[in-house]
């Protein structure tokens, strides 16, 4: 068999990915589509439209400002979870963070690591595996607050009048999410533990079973080292209380964004059934559909607005502005970023892609290249 010159074998790989990820993109696209069209299907549009036109536009635009200081919030907490290892500027932080949201509405749940990814672009002294190990407690912390959120709203949350059976076993998804979150923290603690052994193992038994691939064993190990390393960040009790504090304070001004759209539009609803809608919303985003999970956050908003008894063209009417009060701040926010020429729509696409990930992880450093392509490539002349 004739062995191909190393830098021809990277264009080849690198043309592979890159058809790879469009490819997956385009299905993604299609997916968001087709549930759009789903939760559109019976929908009176210009019953939706007037709807939509009567919303108070001052309720609204607060809702806006409250999204956008989220951002803010954010960039506080993570320079507290970055103290630890480096000092880093509230402008890098905040800009990481609108820039990393805006991906996440361009690319999908893609655009998730785009954001400790592009931290270090903005200042040089973070490194990519202290910004990815931070962004996973965030997350972390994000996910809980959530679980508990929704878990305890459930449990004095009064029944919609012909929707007692259906509310029952809502509260029992709750308590089952309340359950999972404490023993996933449980479990956390264990392997922060014991993490070095756990690794260790891996290194001698698991990577060398004859099925495993070489190249997903180092993967775990290196994801379960850098969790392992998030996780010591908060060891110390101070750090982690003042971690706990700006959640507390980022999901309470969330909780405040999402009620601001709900009473726009006149609804009777108080703080129980905003985190409820908040519930059934959350859950749509987690489709990894562009747009910011479109088409999957706007059926389950939709739905547990009907839940409560509200007609189908008022809950789309609601889920179609709180997923553009949610979405336009940090849109806004990435296109100044854009403007101003700190990083450019190709350096995002590739800042979403697996390959750049895995070389900032394991090199612990961003490539400078800014044409897209990895450095081999020119050297063998590709897309000149």
């Amino acid at each position: 068999m004739v062995a191909y010159p190393t830098g021809l074998n990277c264009a080849r790989s690198y043309k592979s990915n890159h058809l790879r990820k469009h490819l997956k993109f385009l299905v993604l696209l299609i997916l968001a589509l087709l549930i759009l069209w789903w939760f559109g299907r019976y929908l009176d549009w210009a019953e939706v439209g007037r709807s939509v036109a009567s919303a108070d536009w001052r309720l609204l635009a607060a809702g806006v400002i409250a999204v956008s200081t989220t951002y803010l919030l954010r960039a506080y907490r993570w320079r507290t979870l970055l103290a630890p290892l480096t000092e880093v500027g509230l402008r890098p932080l905040f800009a990481a963070t609108t820039v990393g949201f805006g991906a996440v509405f361009l690319f999908g749940r893609a655009g998730e690591v785009v954001r400790p990814v592009v931290l270090p672009l903005y200042d040089r002294r973070v490194r990519p595996t202290g910004s990815f190990a931070t962004i996973m407690i965030e997350r972390l912390c994000d996910i809980v607050a959530v679980v508990v959120l929704f878990g305890l709203n459930l449990l004095w949350f009064p029944a919609p009048a012909g929707q007692e059976a259906q509310l029952g076993n809502v509260r029992t998804a709750g308590l089952i999410l309340l359950v999972t979150a404490v023993l996933g923290l449980g479990g956390l603690v264990w392997f922060e533990r014991r993490s070095e052994r756990a690794i260790h193992w891996l290194d001698v038994r698991f990577k060398r079973w004859s099925f495993v691939p070489h190249r997903f064993g180092d993967a775990v190990t290196h994801l379960l080292e850098q969790l392992a390393s998030a996780l010591r960040i908060l060891a110390e009790p101070r750090e982690l209380a003042i971690a706990v504090a700006w959640t507390v304070i980022i999901w309470l001004v969330n909780i405040a964004s999402n009620w601001l759209v709900i009473i726009a539009f006149g609804l009777p609803f108080g703080l129980k059934e905003t985190i409820f809608v908040m519930g059934f919303s959350l859950v749509g985003s987690l489709v990894p559909t562009p747009g910011g999970a479109a088409g999957a956050f706007h059926a389950a908003t939709a739905a547990g607005l009907i839940f409560l008894n509200r007609p189908a063209n008022e809950a789309a009417a609601v889920s179609i502005l709180l997923h553009l009060v949610a979405f336009a701040p940090a849109v806004v926010w990435g296109l100044y970023y854009f403007l101003h020429g700190d990083v450019t729509f190709k350096r995002l696409q590739r800042l979403a892609s697996s390959e750049e990930i895995e070389h900032a992880i394991e090199d612990d450093e961003i490539p400078a290249d800014e044409t897209g392509m990895p450095n081999e490539l020119k050297a063998v002349g590709v897309g000149k």
